[in-house]
């Protein structure tokens, strides 16, 4: 309704201006009437009849014209009533110069139906119209009967014709005008709140922004910009002034790949990205990001994080330490030789038990020291396959390794090495041994990217834990410690790969998929 009303009130504003200047031409144009009229050849049968129109013309423009009356009548009133009295003025004018042949009436009266079609409304343009149309034809019809020439009507005809004709161009022109002029309004109504919308934005937003001009010059800056690197950035200064080793950084690419650099006068941490800003004046869009704020919080999650595994594995560990306590003490009391080797014997298994949880754990804080180089796929998985059997043929038939010599991967070789080890390791517990039981195979759906895949014919994973089989202590094997394959998959995210069980029904075994990255 806002919209429509501002729209109402601008049409109402351009018919306002455009009936002003109208009015500044019946003034001009009464003027000349009664100065200069019969000089110009007008009024030649009638010099004192159209000395007192042409007054009485020069009056009614100058009463029509004050703005009181305007506010008296209303705009519509007021517009229609000065066109009818141009067009009526016009005919006595034209009547008392010899009629339509002495031309200058009739073409004023075009002029007036012209300017009648910007400022009225549509019927009341056809009422000037057809007004004109009558008035010219019956002092046609009056010259005829005092010796007129009956082929004057068919002139007569085709002007009265063009006066319709201009009158509804001139109405439909000014249509068009305003309703281009509403879709202007509204298209302006709609940009200054996408502008104002799109400035509280970046206001509000967590990273400063800075806008720099071609030449260097501040051209925008949000408050948080200022915050962070505490100085005012006022409008037209120059950045190299204020902060110089922001342009440096980013512009000379000082900072490096990362955009990393200490800033600002307090010397904080950021990560500053430069874009161009898409413009003609070659703007650029600095995005200023507080890298010290995403440190704080990348620690708490690892601190919560740790805190959880820490929690975890004491409760895992306390089991193992109560079975090698336990033991140890009926190993004092006990006299029998073979009961202390089974006591013994559950030492060490408890105690190999624990050595691998923290051997595990201790894989897992090693996590973010990746060194990737390239591997060729092929001859690492057959490698790993030839270390678990120890040479066994027996054990070698079990697995049918399928990967094509040319692929290779992008990884780092230790982490690659626990990953496959302990997808191979579950696969060898839960299959048949049958030969061909694990198979291994890879294949490149992209280039720039492998798939790995270890499908055993075991018994699956049952659905009821497919959600919980990469959580960290989970586990359905009795001597398992639930973390290889949480470890495997923290690995995998650490060389940018992903790690994933492959949906399937349960008889058909477990289906793992290790997705990476692949060297040219």
């Amino acid at each position: 309704m806002a919209e429509a009303s501002a729209a109402v009130s601008g049409f109402d504003h351009t018919r306002l201006t455009s009936l002003r200047y109208f009015n500044l031409f019946r003034l001009i144009l009464a003027g000349l009437f009664v100065v200069a009229g019969q000089e110009l050849g007008l009024g030649g049968e009638s010099p004192r009849f159209f000395l007192g129109v042409a007054v009485a013309y020069l009056a009614a423009v100058l009463l029509l014209g004050f703005p009181d009356a305007l506010q008296r009548f209303g705009f519509n009133r007021i517009a229609a009533l000065q066109g009818a009295v141009d067009i009526i003025v016009l005919a006595a004018l034209m009547w008392s110069s010899g009629g339509y042949r002495s031309g200058v009436p009739l073409l004023l009266m075009m002029v007036v139906l012209a300017g009648s079609g910007l400022v009225s409304r549509e019927r009341t343009v056809l009422f000037h119209a057809a007004l004109a149309t009558v008035l010219v034809l019956l002092e046609n019809v009056w010259r005829h009967f005092g010796g007129g020439l009956a082929g004057d009507f068919f002139q007569v005809g085709i002007a009265c014709s063009g006066f319709f004709a201009i009158a509804m161009v001139a109405r439909l022109l000014a249509r068009r005008a305003q309703a281009n002029e509403s879709l202007a309004q509204r298209r302006g109504v709609e940009l200054a709140n996408q502008q104002a919308i799109n400035e509280r934005i970046i206001r509000d937003m967590q990273d400063g922004v800075v806008v720099l001009g071609a030449d260097g010059r501040i051209r925008h800056a949000n408050p948080r910009a200022s915050e962070m690197l505490g100085m005012a950035l006022p409008e037209g200064a120059l950045l190299a002034d204020l902060e110089p080793g922001l342009p440096h950084c980013l512009l000379d690419g000082s900072c490096g790949g990362s955009g990393l650099g200490r800033l600002g006068r307090a010397g904080r941490s950021m990560r500053c990205r430069a874009v161009g800003a898409g413009g003609e004046g070659g703007d650029t869009v600095i995005y200023l990001t507080d890298f010290e704020e995403i440190q704080r919080q990348i620690q708490q999650l690892k601190l919560a994080a740790l805190g959880r595994l820490t929690a975890s594995m004491a409760h895992e560990i306390r089991n193992p330490l109560s079975a090698v306590s336990q033991a140890a003490e009926l190993l004092l009391e006990e006299k029998r030789g073979d009961m202390q080797a089974r006591l013994v014997r559950i030492i060490n298994d408890n105690t190999r038990r624990i050595e691998r949880m923290v051997r595990d754990v201790l894989a897992l804080g090693r996590r973010d020291e990746v060194l990737p180089s390239a591997i060729a796929l092929a001859d690492f998985v057959n490698a790993l396959v030839e270390e678990a059997c120890l040479g066994s043929d027996e054990e070698r038939r079990i697995y049918a390794v399928d990967i094509d010599p040319a692929l290779t991967l992008a990884a780092d070789r230790a982490h690659l090495q626990q990953i496959l080890t302990n997808l191979l390791g579950n696969a060898r517990r839960y299959c048949s041994g049958k030969a061909g039981a694990i198979r291994v195979h890879a294949h490149a759906p992209e280039p720039g990217s492998v798939v790995v895949h270890v499908v055993d014919d075991g018994p699956g994973v049952p659905e009821v834990d497919r959600a919980k089989i990469f959580e960290p202590f989970f586990t359905s094997h009795p001597k398992g410690t639930g973390l290889g394959l949480y470890i495997a998959r923290e690995l995998a995210e650490a060389n940018a790969a992903a790690l994933e069980l492959v949906p399937g029904p349960e008889t058909e075994g477990a289906h793992f998929t290790l997705a990476a990255r692949s060297t040219p």
